[in-house]
């Protein structure tokens, strides 16, 4: 079994929260941890339990799927997956308009 890299998702936390402007006194109060807890998380000093983590996302206002997304062995996204199975069964002239409006955006 394959470990998973937990400096890289302290790294990955610390990257999120930065681009959202946020303290890790917030991240702290949102899921009942202490600002140190936090700190050591994103400096690789403590390993992330899984409960932490989805409260931390939730605070982050981001999914599992984009701060562990190094941590994947499969390059297909959990979104792409999704968009395909939800565009698979549409009619073909549906799956072009729909092609046609993602190239747009």
């Amino acid at each position: 079994m394959i470990e998973l890299d937990f400096s890289v998702i302290g790294q990955r936390i610390k990257e999120v929260r930065g681009e959202r402007n946020l303290t890790q006194e917030y991240i702290a109060n949102m899921t009942g941890v202490n600002v140190s807890h936090i700190s050591n998380i994103e400096t690789n000093k403590v390993k992330v339990s899984l409960t932490l983590l989805v409260g931390i996302c939730n605070a982050l206002d981001c999914t599992l799927d984009y701060i562990l997304q190094n941590e994947y062995h499969n390059p297909t996204s959990i979104l792409e997956k999704e968009l395909f199975n939800t565009i698979k069964d549409m009619e073909k002239e549906k799956q072009e308009t729909l092609l046609r409006i993602a190239k747009v955006l």
